[in-house]
């Protein structure tokens, strides 16, 4: 990314699936990567920093299967959970050398996305499955407060609003995007959003009302949850599908998202030309992306 440069870093024999930066260290990334393209073998959750001499690997812990997603703590600055190929969710503390604090195994398919909530006063942990549901944790407790069931194909993204306490959103392979309240066990809304699977969704961070998502069919589209009728935009210009895509922190209108096509995009969807930038550096499939809240430009 932009502001420090680039940097680069090797982790040999492992593909990185998620990065997330964290909201405590500027510069400090939690990157969770699994062996042999998640299809078998090991994972791993890599803590990296970015520093005057490059990307340093501070700390990395093994799992004995792949890790899909991570996501850092939003009460302490050492904690982190991941989500896993065996369907099991997994807390770090980068404080300590050896394995988990604590796992939760429930999901009966691979876990492949977890979401620690941001809105003041909660403590809660969105995990999406393969096995169709989401689930709903409290780290300080040992088992799963609830279940979501609705979706008719495999969950690949479930994330927070930033807005809204007890609110998430969930994109599946059965073509929907769909919003869901903790408070109230049923979907709040279904979006049949693509034509395709869809593979990652995010909220913008100014609008309470404003979703994305990117999907197999090469398109990103925003939604607004008072008219899902048709899409607020549509951005075209990837060749393979969208793996993931994240709203910018500092710009209402500015978004990323990275492909199995190698590139990562820039867009800003309120220009008659969305598409800002293209980055052509990965030589693999590119699977995670975060955009710093530290460093404006950081990516």
């Amino acid at each position: 990314g932009g502001g420090g440069g680039a940097g680069a870093l090797r982790l040999p024999g492992l593909h990185g699936y998620a990065a997330e930066f964290s909201p405590y260290w500027p510069g400090r990334v939690a990157c969770a990567a699994a062996q042999y393209y998640g299809i078998a073998g090991c994972g791993t959750l890599a803590v990296l920093e970015q520093n005057e001499a490059g990307i340093v690997l501070l700390r990395s812990f093994d799992w004995n299967d792949g890790l899909f997603d991570v996501t850092w703590s939003e009460n302490n600055e050492h904690v982190l959970i991941t989500s896993s190929g065996d369907g099991s969710l997994q807390i770090w503390d980068t404080a300590k050398t050896k394995g988990p604090l604590q796992v939760y195994k429930e999901h009966t398919q691979e876990a492949y996305s977890v979401d620690w909530s941001q809105t003041r006063g909660e403590q809660l942990v969105v995990s999406g499955s393969w096995d169709q549901t989401a689930k709903l944790w409290d780290p300080a407790v040992g088992k799963s407060l609830c279940t979501f069931k609705g979706h008719e194909g495999v969950i690949y993204s479930t994330i927070w609003s930033p807005h809204i306490p007890g609110c998430f959103a969930s994109a599946s392979g059965d073509q929907t995007l769909r919003v869901w309240d903790v408070k109230a066990p049923g979907v709040k809304l279904v979006i049949p959003a693509h034509q395709a699977e869809i593979l990652s969704c995010d909220w913008c961070k100014y609008d309470e009302n404003l979703l994305v998502t990117g999907a197999v069919d090469c398109s990103l589209k925003g939604w607004d949850l008072r008219n899902i009728r048709q899409p607020v935009f549509i951005l075209l210009g990837h060749t393979y599908a969208i793996r993931r895509v994240k709203f910018s922190p500092f710009h209402a209108t500015l978004l990323a998202s990275c492909s199995y096509d190698f590139t990562v995009r820039f867009w800003d969807f309120s220009k008659p030309n969305p598409l800002l930038e293209t980055i052509e550096h990965h030589t693999e499939f590119t699977c995670g992306l975060d955009l710093s809240l530290h460093n404006r430009g950081q990516v």
